[in-house]
Formats: C-alpha cells, sequence, structure tokens
C-alpha cells in the first residue's frame, strides 16, 4: 500500500530548513563578530547595495584572519623554544650576528581596536610590584582583565591585557611605556 506525502511532513521540513538556516546565519554572525573590525573592513570591494558585505566575503575574512593568527602563534612558539633552547643570555642563535637583548623590555602593542598588551621582560632579580605595573596601566585609562607570568632561565616575561576605558578618549601608548620603563629599571 501506498503512502502518500500529507502536508504536515512538507511543512515540517520547511520548518527543519528555516531553522537549519537561521542556525548557520547566527553562527556567521558570531564569526564575524570575533574579527576585529579593522581587519573585516579592510577591503569594502564586495559589499552589496545595503552597504553590509556579503556571507561569503565575511566568511573569507575570516578564513583570513585566522591564518593571520596561526601565523602569529608559530612565530612566538618559535621565539619561544629559541629562547628556552638555553639561549638564556639575550641572543638569538637564528641570525648571523648575536644580537643582545637589554633587560629590562617593555613593549606594548595596541590589539583588536581598544586593547592593549603590554610585555615585560625583567630577570630574575628584578624586583617590582606587579600592582604598580597595573596601576600605572589603569592611571593612563585602561582597565587590566588578564595578567600572567612565566619564568625561562632567567628572564621572566609578564604579559598584561587591557581593554581601554573610553573609547573614544583611547590611551596615549608612549606615555605608559615611559612610565612602565621608569618603574621597571
Amino acid at each position: 500500500m501506498k503512502r502518500y506525502n500529507t502536508g504536515h511532513e512538507k511543512l515540517d521540513r520547511k520548518i527543519v530548513e528555516r531553522n537549519r538556516r537561521i542556525h548557520m546565519k547566527d553562527l556567521c554572525f558570531k564569526l564575524t563578530s570575533l574579527i576585529p573590525p579593522h581587519h573585516l573592513n579592510s577591503s569594502q570591494n564586495d559589499t552589496n547595495s545595503q552597504g553590509m558585505q556579503s556571507r561569503q566575503h565575511q566568511l573569507d575574512e575570516a578564513g583570513t584572519y585566522i591564518k593571520l593568527l596561526e601565523k602569529r602563534v608559530e612565530e612566538l612558539k618559535a621565539r619561544r623554544a629559541a629562547l628556552a633552547m638555553g639561549n638564556h643570555d639575550g641572543t638569538d642563535n637564528d641570525s648571523n650576528t648575536s644580537t643582545r637583548i637589554k633587560l629590562p623590555v617593555v613593549e606594548l602593542r595596541e590589539c583588536l581596536g581598544s586593547s592593549l598588551e603590554v610585555v615585560l621582560i625583567t630577570g630574575l632579580k628584578k624586583n617590582f610590584a606587579i600592582s604598580e605595573v597595573i596601576g600605572v596601566i589603569e592611571d593612563e585609562g585602561a582597565v587590566v582583565v588578564s595578567a600572567s607570568f612565566s619564568a625561562v632561565g632567567d628572564k621572566v616575561f609578564h604579559t598584561l591585557h587591557a581593554q581601554v576605558k573610553l573609547c573614544r578618549l583611547g590611551v596615549d601608548t608612549a606615555k605608559v611605556c615611559q612610565r612602565l620603563k621608569e618603574l621597571v629599571r
């Protein structure tokens, strides 16, 4: 005996497909929300008439950004491995000429528009309170959201991530860097 498709089964498939499309749209939105705006808006050539980027372009940009992050991770792993390989005196064995890193090192990077990454490299014998570093960052208009450290050989690597309190005002990174250099020296 043949069974005929009812309108109810057809309606169920339509609902399942609509829910799948809504779910995929939500996932694409979540993915593009994780990409920094300055990277996502780097090329506006593939925009539709409403001024919004096509979903395909957004996915392409997400893929490009992920590849950039992977490359950055590999570079940092290589740098870490070079430092951990008995390279405790601050020389770079990968280059033809030895370069000596003068400690302490203070690096500031602006990341993702309104966030900062502060990297401090000091010797084991250098004493300073991390609360003083956090105080300097907060005095200049940012809030520290995470801090970590690791000791490799005779060096201590401190990494702090901060968010700018007021995006329109920003943070004077040169001033923060100068104050941190004075603090750790």
